[in-house]
């Protein structure tokens, strides 16, 4: 059993445009409790921040970059261990307008909120198809455990299941006490902001290289 731990930044469920975030990146790493602590207590002594819980942008502020440069580098802790799918919301919303009426003729905003109107619940969020694609990343059956989503019902987990006969087990937990979660969510934050700041005409391409060989989406062509 391969157990991949998950978080994801720019969730805004089914609103694709006009929200907050441009991009969805969902994380998945493959570490033990002990190898994530020790990932974890090792960005405290280097950051040396008073906050009880870190976040991506601890990482990305300038002048901590050598500690985001030793995160994402190949002698890190992240180095074949870790996944993270980059998804362009609009580019996202705008291939299902294509697939549902043959090409994009409006605004999407307003295919969104058709869509979203005359489609089952949660088909539009990027979340779901974002684990489908993380199962198949890793070989063998997969257990999930991911960080607590409202979305990610009973339901919604059974359905997944399904369309995913290798994933044997999803479960939800607090961040705060899985240190592999805060992990995920490391990387899915500093991949979200680093691409949201390419999408806007400031490309880093120092992290940029650093994040290709994690990457599924924008950068992996």
């Amino acid at each position: 059993m391969v157990e991949i731990a998950c978080d994801e930044s720019g969730s805004e469920g089914e609103k694709l445009v006009g929200g907050v975030t441009a991009v969805f990146a969902h994380a998945g790493v493959r570490m033990t409790h002990e190898d994530a602590g020790a990932c974890v207590a090792e960005l405290r002594s280097m950051i040396k921040s008073p906050a009880v819980e870190y976040k991506a942008n601890h990482l990305l502020r300038q002048k901590n970059r050598w500690v985001l440069l030793w995160f994402l580098g190949p002698s890190g802790p992240l180095a074949g261990r870790a996944r993270v799918q980059l998804v362009d919301k609009r580019q996202f919303l705008a291939s299902r307008v294509r697939a549902e009426f043959g090409a994009v003729t409006g605004p999407l905003e307003l295919y969104n909120d058709l869509l979203r109107a005359r489609g089952p619940r949660g088909a539009l969020d990027p979340l779901f198809p974002a684990i489908l694609r993380a199962v198949a990343q890793w070989r063998g059956p997969v257990s999930i455990v991911h960080d607590q989503q409202l979305s990610l019902t009973d339901g919604r987990i059974r359905q997944l299941k399904k369309l995913a006969p290798r994933l044997e087990d999803l479960t939800l937990v607090d961040s705060q006490y899985d240190a592999r979660v805060q992990v995920a969510d490391f990387l899915a934050g500093i991949a979200r902001r680093v691409a949201e700041e390419e999408l806007h005409g400031r490309p880093d391409h120092e992290v940029i290289e650093l994040l290709r060989p994690f990457v599924m989406g924008m950068w992996d062509a």
